[in-house]
C-alpha cells in the first residue's frame, strides 16, 4: 500500500476526475453512505483512504466522517485496512480519536486509539514541518505557485510508515519522506529534468543537502 499526501488545494490544477471523485466520497461519508464510501475507497479507480473534499476548508477524510458520526466499527476496521491514517488532523487539529471523544461515540475510542505526542516530540515535528515547507518552497520556486497543504510530518512517525510520497503539480515528480535515526531525510525529482535529484536531512535545527544530481 503506498502512502501518498494529496496536499493541492486548488482544483484548478488537477484531473477533473480526481476532483470529482473526491467530492463524492466527501457526499457519501458526510451523509453516512458506508457501502459508498467503502466501494470507492476499496475499489475506485482513484482510491485512497485519507482523500479529503479540494475544496474543503474541514480537512475532513472518511476517517474523520466516521468519527463525527459514530459509524458502525465494522467500518472504521475497513478504513483502517484500506490504509486510512488514525493520526491525520483535521484543519481544526483534530484527529479522528479526538473526534469521535468529543462526539461520545465511545465504541470508537479502543479502534481509533493513538499514542499520545509529547512535548519533545511536538517540537521535533513541528521544527521538521517548518523547515520542509521552506525545502519545498525552494525545490518548487520555478513552478507556477500553488496552493498547497504543508505536510504534516508526524504522520511518518505515528503511522510508522517506511515512505511518504508527495506529488507536487507541474514537477513530474516530487517528494519522498522517510525516518532514520530521529532524522527526517527528504528525497526529491523532477522525471522531465536530468540531473535534479536531490536529497536533504532534517532536523529540529536545519535543514541540510547531503547529495545532488544523483538521477
Amino acid at each position: 500500500m503506498t502512502n501518498e499526501w494529496q496536499g493541492v488545494l486548488d482544483p484548478d490544477v488537477l484531473n477533473s476526475d480526481l476532483v470529482d471523485h473526491a467530492a463524492g466520497l466527501a457526499d457519501a461519508a458526510k451523509a453516512g453512505r458506508w457501502d459508498t464510501v467503502l466501494d470507492l475507497v476499496e475499489h475506485g479507480t482513484w482510491s485512497n483512504a485519507n482523500q479529503r473534499r479540494i475544496t474543503g476548508r474541514s480537512w475532513f477524510t472518511p476517517l474523520h466522517q466516521a468519527s463525527w458520526v459514530g459509524a458502525p466499527v465494522g467500518v472504521v476496521e475497513r478504513l483502517l485496512r484500506a490504509g486510512a491514517w488514525r493520526s491525520l488532523r483535521t484543519a481544526d487539529g483534530d484527529r479522528p480519536i479526538d473526534i469521535a471523544r468529543q462526539r461520545g461515540h465511545h465504541h470508537l475510542l479502543e479502534t481509533l486509539a493513538v499514542r499520545d505526542v509529547s512535548a519533545s516530540d511536538r517540537r521535533r515535528f513541528a521544527a521538521w514541518d517548518s523547515h520542509l515547507v521552506d525545502l519545498i518552497a525552494e525545490r518548487t520556486r520555478p513552478l507556477e505557485p500553488v496552493r498547497f497543504r504543508p505536510v504534516p510530518t508526524e504522520l511518518l512517525a505515528m503511522e510508522q510508515m517506511e515512505t511518504l510520497r508527495v506529488p507536487f503539480p507541474g514537477m513530474y515528480g516530487g517528494f519522498s519522506l522517510s525516518v532514520h535515526r530521529d532524522r527526517l531525510v527528504v528525497e526529491s525529482w523532477s522525471r522531465v529534468v536530468g540531473g535534479s535529484s536531490q536529497a536533504h536531512v532534517i532536523t529540529e535545527s536545519g535543514c541540510v543537502l547531503v547529495e545532488e544530481g544523483c538521477a
